[in-house]
């Protein structure tokens, strides 16, 4: 197998694995795709704004499952997703500003963040299921949650699941699994604008972001499937280590890798 070979295969299978998590997690990919890419000799803008167009084919598969089946709730993703819209742009322009090692090192205080988020949502619950509110006007908690998120897809390519889905928890008080649901329906909003931000940056690599993708179509659709048929608790366990395993990753990659 040739060099470029090699290459597009390993692209493809990654889109593959990040449209299991993205079916499973509620997550777009990008905790998974922006350190590969990084790995492969991307720049982290380009890592960014490549990891968001796949990101944008991998949700939409995701979501259209969860629409067909009666798991998404419209009226919800646009609560979240609208304010993202707006935010994301922010998140791309600030991106171009950055050196490597900041962007990665942020990142990577991003996710550990977002596990410390999600554990003590789910010490309160005490089962990962449904459970009230934090004392917050929900309205505000849209709000603030979808710019957050949009803000996080722009400087990070991430998508915003990665604290969408704690904050819906602990803000809206959502059950896991809707939470999740939810989540993979607004990142098509975030990842888009994200795309659509870093295209007029020139950040965008098509035909790996395309490859990327067309993994992550067929990977998104396996675990939406599966996903109404786990317990709580272990999805609960694959989003906690899928976030501190990254986390180590991506602080390594941060201060050993040069730029």
């Amino acid at each position: 197998m040739t060099l470029l070979s090699s290459h597009l295969f390993l692209l493809g299978g990654a889109g593959f694995v990040a449209g299991l998590l993205a079916g499973l997690l509620g997550i777009g990919g990008g905790t998974v795709l922006v350190p590969l890419l990084v790995t492969l000799n991307y720049t982290p803008v380009q890592a960014v704004a490549t990891s968001s167009l796949s990101i944008v084919i991998t949700s939409l598969s995701g979501s259209l499952h969860n629409w067909r089946r009666g798991y998404l709730r419209p009226q919800a993703v646009l609560a979240l997703g609208l304010p993202a819209l707006a935010s994301a742009q922010i998140g791309v322009l600030l991106s171009d500003r950055v050196s490597p090692q900041w962007l990665l090192l942020a990142f990577g205080f991003l996710l550990l963040t977002n596990l410390g988020l999600m554990q003590w949502r789910l010490r309160l619950v005490g089962s990962g299921e449904s459970a009230p509110a934090v004392g917050m006007n929900p309205a505000l908690v849209q709000l603030l949650t979808g710019a957050a998120a949009g803000f996080l897809a722009g400087f990070f390519g991430v998508g915003g699941g990665v604290i969408l889905v704690p904050l819906q928890m602990v803000g809206l008080g959502r059950p896991l699994k809707e939470a999740i649901q939810t989540s993979l329906g607004v990142i098509i909003l975030t990842a888009l604008a994200a795309v659509v931000g870093h295209t007029l940056q020139g950040n965008v690599l098509w035909r790996g972001g395309l490859l990327l993708g067309a993994g992550g179509l067929v990977g998104a659709q396996i675990t939406a499937r599966w996903l109404p048929k786990l317990p709580a608790r272990v999805v609960n366990l694959c989003f906690s280590a899928l976030l501190l395993s990254l986390a180590v990753y991506t602080f390594g990659q941060a201060l050993f890798k040069p730029f």
